[in-house]
């Protein structure tokens, strides 16, 4: 058949009602898929929340060109929420940060820092914070071991393992108030 005609006379043969090929312009004839050029499919999981929707992310030339949600989720049978959907921007942003950053006090810009220098002087402030607040024991001589002079709320863009283990080091640090931000 034609595809010169309008639409309305390329209805009358096999498609009475407009749905198919007589609806399709070239342009939406000819459109591909975002996905169908990518290397590979990785299954993975949001990392937004407690829930665990599954996701398949795309990549091509080992970089991550969509992420859709997986229909063979048994939790999430394939839908995103909006955080969900959006999550390809946590690697393709324009805006993302990617060197460290560090306002001194007092200051009024941020200076980059190389990241050895800037985990040294979170360990200096832990260790010192720690020994300034150390709580040994109570009035009455009872054992407390403990520090309420630093607490840690972890990410929900952290996974499972990266959560237990900083749940293990707070709490080996004498940390009381220890949360997630998946659970609040």
């Amino acid at each position: 058949m034609n595809r010169r005609l309008p639409a309305l006379l390329r209805q009358f043969g096999r498609d009475p009602l407009g749905l198919g090929p007589a609806a399709q312009s070239r342009h939406s004839r000819e459109l591909k898929a975002r996905t169908a050029s990518a290397d590979r499919v990785v299954q993975s999981v949001c990392p937004f929340c407690a829930v665990g929707c599954g996701q398949k992310v795309y990549v091509k030339d080992e970089k991550v060109v969509q992420i859709e949600g997986d229909p063979d989720s048994p939790i999430s049978r394939g839908r995103l929420c909006p955080k969900g959907a959006a999550s390809e921007n946590l690697v393709n942003s324009p805006l993302r940060e990617k060197k460290v950053k560090y306002r001194p006090p007092h200051a009024t810009a941020w200076q980059e820092l190389d990241l050895e220098r800037a985990m040294d002087m979170i360990a200096d402030r832990v260790v010192q914070t720690r020994a300034q607040t150390w709580e040994a024991a109570n009035a009455q001589g009872q054992p407390l071991n403990r520090t309420l002079g630093m607490a840690f709320l972890g990410g929900a863009t952290l996974d499972t393992e990266e959560n237990y283990l900083i749940k293990k080091f707070f709490t080996a640090a004498g940390a009381v108030s220890i949360e997630n931000q998946a659970r609040i």
